[in-house]
């Protein structure tokens, strides 16, 4: 079989993705991402019963799960290297090994300082993965011609409610020690099976993409923006305006999945405390979040497709603005959930977006930079919101993704000609 990266680009251009190697390849990339929100998704279903266990304090736990942020945040830069060096298809494989066997060690824990020290391990996973599957889905993007990086993250949202649900049935049948074993043979498994692809297959792009970008411009619904090889004949633009360019693209992550983050931790409390509604009613809430997202991702291929990433990512984040302050300050339960909906439609686009970009622009690099900016936001979320919501209230805190949104479709904007031409 011919290696992805010596078919000429007129060829694979041609071919818009309809070649065996192509499709097999975006295959096993998407199982990756649907694997990567499965097992997450199992790990937090399980935190209340390994809260019980380690007898862990409220505050002991939140430390511990910091584990998982700073070994995500940390790791995500290294794994940006480690792509370039190595190529993000065994980068991407390696940490599919070492996040399925780190989701078995939480139940082995006694203490909030053990669980602390195991979760920096898998968060160490849980970093690596997210860097590496995006770097290895940009590569594919640019071969494609077509943004399809939406329904990569379409695969992640749908393996997070697949693995919330499995934990959900599981939960009261089987301890979180078998439990979260099962999620290591799953994972190992899944990754034995799509794994060789990825190690066959190398990426279809150069490793170090210069920075300027060609094609047609963003307004038109085209293609997101490839970068211009070494020896194209594009010029390439200065590195400090490609890493002031990266950090912004970072900033609109990070504005998204703060949105994210506070949803998941604080919407169904949310919903009851302040609409007083039933505990299966509040957690519906999260539910239809989570679903709108993902019917958002499904369908943000044609999105792109048809107005362009600029559109998308100003678009989105004024809808997600808008239904983040009906959700947050509506008197009714009903205008709630709808304004719940509403965000999660419009946040759904604008991270994968903003990661495509940044890849396009910079490489593996540029989507280890984005990534660490974009899940800091969920790193901040959940205690920012905390504090507000001791100062002021609760509701009031969950306007700050209303203007985090109105952030991001301001950076999205200003940057449109930058990132697009």
């Amino acid at each position: 079989m011919p290696l992805l990266n010596k078919l000429s680009p007129a060829r694979t251009a041609h071919s818009g993705g309809s070649s065996p190697e192509l499709t097999r390849l975006r295959v096993a990339i998407t199982v990756f991402f649907a694997l990567d929100g499965f097992i997450f998704a199992g790990w937090v279903v399980r935190i209340p019963a390994i809260k019980d266990q380690t007898g862990a304090s409220a505050s002991a736990l939140g430390l511990a799960l910091l584990g998982v942020s700073v070994g995500g945040v940390v790791t995500m830069m290294l794994t940006g290297r480690l792509c370039r060096r190595f190529g993000s298809h065994p980068v991407t494989v390696a940490c599919g090994v070492l996040l399925s066997l780190a989701i078995a060690l939480p139940p082995l824990t006694h203490s909030a300082l053990a669980l602390g020290g195991v979760l920096l391990v898998f968060g160490v996973g849980y970093g690596g993965i997210n860097v590496a599957m995006n770097s290895a889905a940009v590569d594919l993007v640019h071969v494609l011609r077509r943004p399809v990086m939406p329904s990569f993250h379409a695969a992640f949202s749908l393996g997070g409610m697949l693995g919330a649900g499995l934990g959900g049935l599981v939960a009261s049948h089987l301890s979180p020690t078998k439990h979260l074993l099962m999620l290591t043979v799953i994972g190992l498994v899944v990754t034995a099976a799509a794994g060789p692809t990825l190690l066959r297959i190398e990426p279809p792009t150069p490793r170090e993409p210069e920075a300027e970008t060609t094609g047609s411009t963003d307004t038109t619904g085209a293609a997101e923006p490839t970068a211009t090889p070494s020896g194209s004949g594009g010029r390439a633009a200065p590195a400090r305006k490609v890493g002031v360019l990266v950090i912004l693209l970072g900033l609109v992550a990070l504005c998204s999945s703060y949105g994210e983050g506070a949803l998941a931790d604080w919407g169904a409390l949310h919903l009851h405390q302040d609409l007083h509604a039933s505990p299966g009613t509040a957690a519906a809430g999260y539910t239809l979040f989570a679903l709108s997202m993902m019917v958002g991702r499904l369908t943000g291929t044609t999105l792109l497709e048809r107005v362009g990433s600029t559109a998308t990512v100003v678009g989105g984040a004024s809808l997600a603005a808008f239904g983040m302050l009906l959700g947050a300050l509506a008197p009714a339960l009903w205008v709630a959930l709808a304004g719940f909906a509403l965000t999660g439609l419009g946040l759904a686009n604008i991270f994968p977006v903003t990661i495509g970009r940044a890849g396009a622009l910079s490489g593996p690099g540029g989507v280890a930079a984005a990534s660490t900016l974009g899940y800091g936001g969920m790193l901040i979320g959940q205690p920012a919101i905390g504090f507000m919501a001791d100062w002021l209230t609760l509701p009031s805190a969950l306007t700050s993704v209303a203007l985090l949104a109105a952030v991001a479709a301001a950076i999205g904007y200003g940057t449109r000609r930058a990132t697009a031409s």
